[in-house]
């Protein structure tokens, strides 16, 4: 009987979506001070909100003079989490400040939801990860007693298939809650988004996308368009990888269009994250120096291509 494997999740594919979840997060609080953060909200009353689990939150620890003292910490938190250091010791510091900025601020967006979800589910992944830097390739299986690292290694691939299938119901949900609407079904709704004076394009920009829209071609293509895509990123789970690397560039590149027209960075930058956790392989391990190396053409020597960890990188577990 052929034995049963279970690739490594610790490798720098998942180490660059940490840090892509820490940096949105880190915008909304280096950017925003705490007299924006942390307001009135009428009919709702004023954030942080204290009670049942969300009295947990840092910003229910200190009194409202210490906000702002609270939000550098959290800072520095996620620098340190963004850095890729010791994934071990800073995925729980992580999740407890996106917890703490989803619970406790006044404009909370789905970005920072699926934030403190993603970033929840990779604790359970990073608690695994021996090593100093995310950064780093996959380890060795031979580095640690198999026992040892089959049972982390199961609990990561677990976490990372839990946050595999929130993406896509995420991307599913998306989709099919516009369908209802007659704006998104008859393929106008982009034209509103666009020329909305709170939510729409930037001045400088709204000229171009207002002579896309302003055509019921441009419109329909702009409305029904991510739809589609969306529809493609609910159903990616059941497509060959290769489809997926396809989907991986699209939906980035919806997603900066989404950050650009709308100004929702750290939405954008949230949901990319997810992207990689729902678009690569398990163990994905992007040789970033070969990549640097090759844009600024550094190296005159070709470098032979550097095989992915997701095919070696595995224990075995039965």
């Amino acid at each position: 009987m052929r034995p049963r494997t279970v690739p490594l999740p610790w490798a720098a594919g998942y180490g660059l979506a940490r840090t892509l979840l820490a940096l949105g997060t880190l915008g909304t609080l280096l950017f925003s001070d705490a007299a924006t953060l942390f307001r009135e909200v009428a009919t709702v009353g004023r954030y942080p909100m204290c009670q049942g689990v969300n009295s947990g939150g840092a910003f229910c620890l200190v009194s409202e003079d210490h906000y702002d003292a609270m939000r550098w910490a959290c800072c520095l938190v996620l620098v340190i989490a963004a850095s890729g250091w010791r994934p071990r010791f800073t995925a729980v510091p992580h999740a407890y400040v996106a917890f703490s900025v989803f619970t406790g601020i006044a404009i909370p967006d789905g970005g920072d939801q699926i934030t403190w979800i993603l970033t929840l589910l990779i604790v359970f992944v990073a608690l695994g990860d021996p090593r100093r830097w995310h950064w780093q390739p996959a380890p060795s299986p031979e580095d640690r007693p198999s026992r040892h690292r089959t049972r982390w290694a199961l609990l990561g691939a677990g976490a990372l298939v839990v946050a595999r299938i929130q993406m896509s119901v995420v991307y599913f949900q998306s989709c099919v809650a516009k369908l209802p609407h007659a704006e998104w079904a008859d393929g106008s709704a982009l034209y509103y988004w666009i020329n909305n004076y709170d939510f729409g394009a930037p001045y400088w920009l709204r000229p171009t996308l207002g002579f896309v829209v302003d055509h019921p071609v441009g419109v329909a293509a702009m409305t029904w368009g991510p739809l589609v895509l969306e529809l493609a990123l609910a159903a990616a789970l059941l497509m060959p990888q290769k489809v997926r690397w396809a989907l991986l560039p699209a939906g980035v590149l919806f997603h900066l269009c989404i950050a650009v027209v709308m100004g929702l960075w750290s939405f954008a930058l949230a949901m990319c994250a997810g992207l990689l956790l729902l678009l690569t392989p398990f163990g994905h391990d992007p040789d970033f120096a070969r990549m640097l190396r090759r844009t600024t053409r550094q190296s005159a020597i070709p470098q032979p291509p550097k095989e992915d960890a997701s095919a070696e990188a595995r224990v075995r577990i039965g």
